[in-house]
C-alpha cells in the first residue's frame, strides 16, 4: 500500500467486468435511498445500507465479502489481520452523489456504532462508466486539511476502480465538488462503500471514541493581497461561509441536546443542585 499521505491502495478492474456491470444495472434509483441532509431536507446524496435487497448481484457481493477467504485476502493486501465484516453496513452501502455535491475532508468515526469494534479499512468500488477528472467528484487524500490548500493525492472515480485505505486519526479524505457539463447532468457519481473492523488495534493507533470529524476546505493559493476576486471566487467564499455557518449551527444544536439530556436525568438534577449550592455559597 502507498504510504503518502497515509496508507492506501488503488486497484483497477477490481471485479470481473460482467459482475461490475450487473452491479451497475441493479444500482438503486436515487429516490429509493436516504437522501436527507443533516438538516432533514432532501439533498444531493442518496445512500442505501441494506444492499442485499437490491438484487441477486448485491446479494452475491454481500455473501462474498463476509467470507473468511475474502477478509483474509484483504488483510493480506493491507497488512491488517482478523478483519470483521459489518452486517449492518452502517454508513456504507451504495452511495450516489449528484451535480453540485462535494464531501469536505474528514476522518471517519473510529468505532462501530453498536459493537466494540475498531474501524480499520474503507473499501470503495466506483461504478461510473463515464467520468472525467475535470468533472470533480475525485477522491482526495490530505495530510492536514487544516493547513493544506490542495490534496496530496486525487483519484478519479472510474468504473470498476477500487480504493482501499486505512481508517486512522490521520486518514483525511473527501471529494471535490461535482461540476458536470450541462449535457451530462443526468449522470451521477456512484459507488459501493464497504467498511471493515477488528476487535483490537495497536495501542499507538487507538484514540477515544468520536464521530466523523469534518474540516472545511482552505482558500486556494490564488487568494493573495492585491488579487481581484472573480465572480467564481465570490461564489466560493459564500459557499465556504455557508458551510461554516451550518457546521457551527449543528454543533451548537448538538451541544444544546447534550445539556438538555444531562439536565433531564437524576444525575442532571443532582448536578444542578450542586451547582446552585456552589454559586450561592461563593456569593
Amino acid at each position: 500500500m502507498n504510504a503518502e499521505p497515509f496508507r492506501y491502495l488503488v486497484v483497477d478492474d477490481f471485479l470481473e467486468e460482467g459482475f461490475a456491470r450487473r452491479l451497475l444495472g441493479e444500482f438503486p434509483p436515487f429516490e429509493k435511498g436516504n437522501s436527507a441532509s443533516d438538516d432533514g431536507r432532501p439533498g444531493g446524496k442518496s445512500t442505501v445500507e441494506r444492499i442485499r435487497g437490491l438484487g441477486p448481484c448485491y446479494a452475491e457481493l454481500d455473501a462474498t465479502i463476509q467470507t473468511r477467504g475474502f477478509l483474509d485476502l484483504v488483510g493480506e493486501l493491507t497488512g491488517i489481520a482478523d478483519l470483521l465484516y459489518d452486517p449492518f453496513y452502517l454508513g456504507g452501502g451504495t452511495h450516489e452523489n449528484r451535480h453540485g455535491q462535494m464531501l469536505q475532508a474528514h476522518i471517519d468515526f473510529n468505532y462501530h456504532p453498536s459493537e466494540r469494534w475498531h474501524r480499520r479499512l474503507n473499501l470503495i468500488v466506483y461504478l461510473n462508466p463515464r467520468w472525467e477528472a475535470a468533472w470533480g467528484g475525485n477522491l482526495e487524500l490530505y495530510r492536514d486539511p487544516y493547513t493544506d490548500t490542495r490534496p496530496a493525492a486525487s483519484i478519479v472515480p472510474a468504473f470498476n476502480r477500487c480504493v482501499i485505505f486505512e481508517t486512522t486519526e490521520d486518514s483525511w479524505h473527501g471529494f471535490d465538488k461535482i461540476e458536470l457539463p450541462a449535457e451530462c447532468r443526468d449522470l451521477s457519481r456512484r459507488s459501493v462503500a464497504l467498511y471493515f473492523y477488528t476487535r483490537d488495534r495497536p495501542a499507538d493507533e487507538t484514540a477515544g471514541k468520536h464521530t466523523t470529524h469534518y474540516v472545511n476546505r482552505q482558500l486556494g493559493e490564488h487568494f493573495r493581497p492585491g488579487y481581484v476576486l472573480s465572480e467564481g471566487d465570490v461564489a466560493e467564499l459564500r459557499e465556504l461561509i455557508a458551510h461554516r455557518d451550518n457546521q457551527l449551527k449543528s454543533l451548537y444544536e448538538e451541544n444544546a441536546r447534550l445539556l438538555q439530556a444531562q439536565e433531564a436525568g437524576a444525575w442532571g438534577r443532582l448536578t444542578y443542585l450542586l451547582k446552585r449550592f456552589y454559586v450561592r455559597y461563593k456569593r
